[in-house]
């Protein structure tokens, strides 16, 4: 080989290590596993220290505020496999029991879940997805 092919190769292979590098690092911070609480419960030492969103629905009755604060302590259920939750701060108006949730954060070793304060807890509102009834016809007829 001549110079100038050993020259290219260098700096291809230099080129291809750092994108490889970049991309490595890249995505290894932002990946992120969205799954439901009975995916999760059904083989909680898989996921463990993972970033997940955590699929779910508010069990009735369950959350639990500190008083004065925005520690919040709740359980999130889906087909019969229910987690433990816990977040600290601002929560949507939407939050309730029963309602549709995705949180952010990570299996702990104990088998409960803390919400990254950073990215919060997503309620959906369900009001928005049920269909509308034509004006003038009850409900069911």
């Amino acid at each position: 080989m001549n110079a100038k092919a050993i020259k290219i190769a260098a700096t291809a292979s230099i080129l291809v290590l750092a994108l490889g590098g970049l991309f490595y690092t890249t995505l290894r911070e932002g990946t992120e596993y969205y799954k439901h609480v009975d995916e999760v419960m059904g083989n909680p030492g898989a996921w463990q220290g993972k970033r997940l969103q955590l699929h779910g629905f508010v069990v009735d009755s369950s959350i639990l505020q500190k008083p004065n604060t925005l520690e919040y302590r709740f359980q999130i259920q889906n087909n019969g496999k229910v987690v433990r939750a816990s977040y600290t701060g601002v929560v949507p108006d939407t939050f309730k029991s029963g309602s549709e949730v995705v949180l952010k954060g990570r299996l702990n070793p104990d088998g409960s879940f803390t919400v990254n304060p950073n990215d919060g807890v997503m309620a959906k509102c369900p009001s928005k997805y049920n269909p509308a009834t034509p004006s003038g016809t009850a409900p069911g007829s």
